[in-house]
């Protein structure tokens, strides 16, 4: 993994890992509230010997405070005088207990004793760290006494006593804070790598050729306006679908220059992977460059089309190829220039064998040579073997691929399905694309902006007459009718 493949998880994967710090930093806020309160007290104690009458017994008696400090650190601690304080202040709680609270420290190469002390109540951290070092006094005047009376050979003076503490020790709520952000940061992070390297889905343009063994034909944005209209209105509509729609009828002509694909089934390897809206919309876009489009719905066991395009779904396909009506009648002109809808019908028992019959072939023969192109929704590959009964008898098959959802092994059956019926495979579409952060790249080099040749481009923007030229020089690019208009006025 390198720079840029790190940078691309945390672009895609920046909920994850958003999610995870503010959870981590709730919780850390979480523990510093259930944390009891903890107030401070300290006290500092002198160490001193005898002085000397010459410099030399001055500085043994220097050293002999020194090395005495860490002994009476270890001292104060004890439990001997944990249970002298405990019965000074009437405590309720064992030597043991205020053992815990006890801290002494000295640093090296000084006479001078820190004790500090741990408690709920702050007044109560000030009595015991008073009365503490108090009892230490009179525990270290009696240890250091000789027996027969004479000036002890050292003695501890409480230097500095203890005051009420104002504001707790514990919790650190802002340390707290700052340790959750960390670790919250760090803990997504990984979190965001480790989906990404068991994520078996399809997200970007060479894992999709890759598997598919074709190229990739078209990239369609998440437009969620299309959940509830999913067919786009094109002479008004230049939003970035639309365009990506314009863009895929383009790569489609000129994928056989010579011998286009005229009867194309769209399919995909599981439900739910926007192959209906596809099929509506790429012949809507074919329809625009004012080619004569019929649109059919091979999907007879979850028909849609009907109940998308607003048409009467019981007369359709089946119906025309169990013959009880002609063709003809059961054809439904729509609201769009240029594009007819052979809806469904009646949900049959026997859909595949419906399909793979004779009639079906001369059905798809009959509406070919009736349109320029035939365009087929049909069931999804992996649920039945609907779909690649339909695209064995057509020019070719769109494959439609969702974004972060198709699995990589969905996907690679559906492409064994229909290579198992020898059904061309015209290229893979990628639908419901993030418009940002998702590192995919929606410009395709294979044919320039649209088809249309830089050159070309240049002398349809600066002649008056470009358009009629370009299209002359350029066949294969058909302009929208709005383009056209705008064009003439």
């Amino acid at each position: 993994m390198n720079l840029q493949d790190f940078t691309k998880i945390l672009r895609v994967r920046w909920l994850t890992i958003c999610v995870t710090t503010v959870i981590a930093i709730l919780a850390a806020l979480l523990i510093s509230l259930l944390t009891t309160p903890l107030y401070q007290a300290s006290t500092r104690l002198f160490v001193s010997t005898s002085g000397g009458s010459s410099l030399a017994e001055t500085y043994q008696g220097n050293r002999f405070s020194q090395e005495r400090v860490k002994s009476y650190a270890e001292l104060i601690m004890g439990e001997t005088l944990a249970q002298r304080t405990v019965d000074k202040l009437g405590l309720g709680m064992s030597a043991q207990e205020l053992q815990s609270k006890v801290t002494a420290s000295a640093k090296l190469d000084t006479v001078l004793i820190n004790v500090t002390i741990l408690d709920e109540s702050p007044v109560r951290a000030r009595d015991i760290a008073n009365t503490l070092s108090d009892e230490f006094v009179a525990m270290v005047r009696e240890l250091e006494t000789p027996e027969e009376g004479a000036s002890p050979d050292a003695r501890v003076v409480v230097e500095q006593r203890a005051s009420i503490p104002s504001n707790p020790v514990v919790p650190k709520t802002s340390r707290n804070v700052a340790i959750g952000l960390l670790f919250g940061l760090i803990l997504g992070i990984g979190l965001a790598v480790l989906r990404d390297m068991l994520d078996n889905t399809v997200k970007d343009k060479e894992t999709l050729e890759a598997i598919t063994h074709t190229g990739t034909v078209g990239s369609i944005p998440l437009d969620k306006n299309r959940r509830s209209q999913p067919a786009i209105t094109f002479e008004s509509d230049n939003t970035s679908i639309a365009e990506a729609f314009r863009k895929l009828r383009t790569n489609l002509q000129f994928l056989s220059v010579d011998n286009p694909p005229r009867v194309i089934v769209v399919t995909s390897s599981m439900p739910h992977e926007g192959k209906s809206t596809t099929a509506i919309n790429i012949a809507l876009a074919l329809a625009e460059a004012e080619h004569s489009v019929v649109l059919v719905d091979g999907d007879m066991r979850r028909p849609t089309l009907n109940k998308y395009l607003d048409m009467v779904g019981p007369v359709g396909f089946s119906t025309v190829l169990s013959g009880g009506v002609e063709l003809s009648e059961a054809l439904q002109k729509t609201r769009f220039p240029g594009l007819t809808v052979l809806t469904s019908g009646a949900i049959p028992p026997n859909p595949s064998e419906l399909l793979g019959s004779l009639a079906a072939k001369k059905l798809l023969s009959e509406l070919r040579s009736q349109f320029d192109y035939v365009v087929v929704d049909s069931t999804p590959l992996l649920a039945v073997t609907d779909a690649a009964i339909l695209a064995a008898g057509a020019d070719g098959v769109l494959l439609i691929a969702r974004y972060g959802h198709t699995k990589r092994d969905q996907l690679m059956h559906a492409v064994d399905s229909l290579n198992s019926v020898g059904a061309p495979l015209l290229g893979a579409v990628f639908s419901m694309t993030p418009s940002r952060g998702s590192g995919y790249s929606y410009s395709y080099g294979y044919y320039g902006e649209y088809g249309v040749q830089p050159k070309l481009k240049e002398r349809i923007e600066s002649s008056p007459d470009g358009l009629e030229k370009g299209l002359e020089a350029n066949p294969a690019v058909q302009p929208s009718s709005g383009q056209k208009r705008r064009h003439r006025t």
